[in-house]
């Protein structure tokens, strides 16, 4: 694991491989001349050579000197401010991550960033550091566990050291709060990335347990014969063709605060999924193992949680079960009843997620009475198609509460985009047999909305937000802090920034 630390002394003074600067477009040659006079005086020359103005995400590395100290010089270039007269704090963490690529290539063994001031970004030194600190961490995260061969690992970066002239205890605390937020997301990812065989629903209800007597967290775990046995037709339904039976994991946060309000977070677990007897092509079941995408996303969240102690109360729900075919499997056309006594007519197996799903909110409605209530699903290929990798569908019909979201999102660089969720798209899921179908009809198309709208029926009056992270959770290109073919961990930062700032922004 990286070591970071932080630092006061000058960029020059640090005793390091490379030195990383970050400077906005036309930035002044001066702001680099201490750099050029210790390492190489030709660097002004070799700039405009090179046309290095500071466009956003460009770079300028050149190999400099001092004695018998050689040290590599890294500017990366964040661009113009735009129309807030700030430079987009997303191009900012972008830039980190390409330094930390920068360092891969280079076989870079500790790195000094210059932490740029938070001005340039119409924010604080504080925000700077936290960012700085998980994307660091993210962008150095790399799946390796099954590599033999050493020079695959991609794990040279040991240390980088955070220079700044701010030597108050508030870069420390932004410092230390960005490495629990970047450390749950690269476990996230982690735990998604695992062969499937290696996690099934008891690996990860084992992990969740080992989380909960960590950090002093209440939890349950309902065994498979307790979910049927509570009428969790969804669940028990989807894990029906599995050998391996489906897990409820319940992780509850208590804060400190007396009568704070409860946010609900709940995950889809499908730990793979192979469309059960709706059986997907073989191309589409080759990455499934990111079906619990969702369900990871919130049981790292409340760990990131526990340690930093926001004063709201959080539950994390995370229904799992493996969707597999088998003479014993859910099949087209049963019919299933849920935990809050709703049926649907299971016309497609490969629709499982929200059957799953429709138990858990179901019993965190019932249960704990949330004051909001959200969900994280790789729920559907339609929402994957609509916006493509770069955003999360959002679903809700509660604008309050999609704007405390929605501004999480921006916060954290988790973002998202609202689909429509009228009731005219409630049509597709109507069902003769039973109350509601588990896929929309053909005719209305809006496969993602008529997902949401399905999981409606099951949130009673609670203000909900669904999010679709069927296209964000995996394999997410020309973002420098995530990986080719490997999971991104959406969802963790964008939690934890809405639960931590839950009182603040309420208004």
């Amino acid at each position: 694991m990286i070591s970071i630390i932080k630092n006061t002394k000058s960029i020059v003074e640090q005793n390091v491989d490379a030195i990383v600067v970050f400077v906005p477009e036309n930035f002044l040659y001066e702001d680099v001349q201490p750099i050029a006079e210790k390492y190489f005086s030709a660097l002004q020359d070799l700039m405009m050579k090179k046309k290095f103005t500071g466009k956003a995400l460009s770079t300028c590395v050149v190999t400099g000197e001092n004695g018998s100290q050689s040290v590599d010089l890294v500017f990366i270039g964040l661009g113009k401010p735009g129309k807030t007269g700030a430079i987009d704090i997303e191009t900012y963490r972008r830039a980190v991550g390409r330094a930390v690529r920068i360092a891969e290539t280079r076989n870079t063994t500790s790195m000094a960033f210059q932490l740029p001031h938070g001005a340039l970004f119409n924010d604080t030194a504080y925000a700077v550091a936290y960012h700085t600190t998980t994307i660091t961490y993210i962008a150095a995260y790399h799946f390796n566990e099954f590599i033999t061969d050493a020079d695959q690992k991609q794990d040279t970066l040991k240390q980088v050291v955070f220079v700044t002239d701010h030597a108050d205890a508030e870069i420390v605390e932004a410092m230390n709060a960005g490495a629990v937020v970047g450390q749950s997301v690269n476990q996230t990812r982690h735990w998604i990335d695992m062969p499937p065989s290696h996690l099934t629903p008891t690996h990860l209800a084992n992990k969740a347990e080992a989380i909960a007597n960590k950090h002093g967290l209440k939890l349950t775990i309902f065994s498979e014969n307790e979910v049927r046995q509570m009428g969790m037709g969804g669940l028990a339904g989807v894990s029906r063709g599995s050998d391996n039976d489906c897990k409820l994991v319940i992780l509850e946060y208590t804060c400190s605060k007396k009568d704070a309000e409860t946010i609900a977070f709940v995950g889809k677990g499908i730990t793979f999924d192979s469309g059960g007897l709706s059986i997907k092509p073989a191309d589409y079941m080759e990455k499934m193992k990111d079906d619990m995408a969702g369900a990871a996303a919130v049981i790292n969240a409340i760990e990131a949680l526990a340690i930093l102690k926001p004063d709201v109360n959080v539950i994390a729900i995370a229904p799992l079960a493996e969707n597999l075919p088998s003479g014993k499997a859910l099949m087209p056309g049963d019919i299933v009843t849920f935990y809050n006594g709703k049926t649907a007519e299971v016309r497609n197996t490969d629709a499982e997620g929200r059957l799953i799903l429709a138990d858990a909110l179901s019993y965190a409605v019932k249960h704990y009475k949330p004051d909001a209530m959200i969900d994280l699903a790789t729920l559907t290929g339609a929402c994957a198609y609509a916006l493509g990798p770069f955003y999360t569908g959002l679903m809700s019909a509660h604008d309050e509460f999609t704007e405390r979201v929605t501004a999480a999102a921006e916060s954290s660089g988790d973002r998202v985009w609202r689909l429509p969720f009228h009731d005219d798209y409630k049509a597709a899921i109507k069902n003769p047999l039973a109350d509601i179908c588990n896929i929309g009809s053909n005719r209305y198309r809006a496969g993602a909305i008529t997902a949401g709208l399905f999981l409606q029926n099951f949130v009673e009056d609670v203000p909900w937000v669904h999010l679709d992270i069927a296209g964000t959770a995996f394999d997410v290109p020309d973002i420098s802090y995530y990986r080719f073919d490997s999971a991104t961990g959406v969802g963790v930062r964008l939690l934890v920034d809405l639960a931590m700032n839950w009182n603040v922004k309420k208004s």
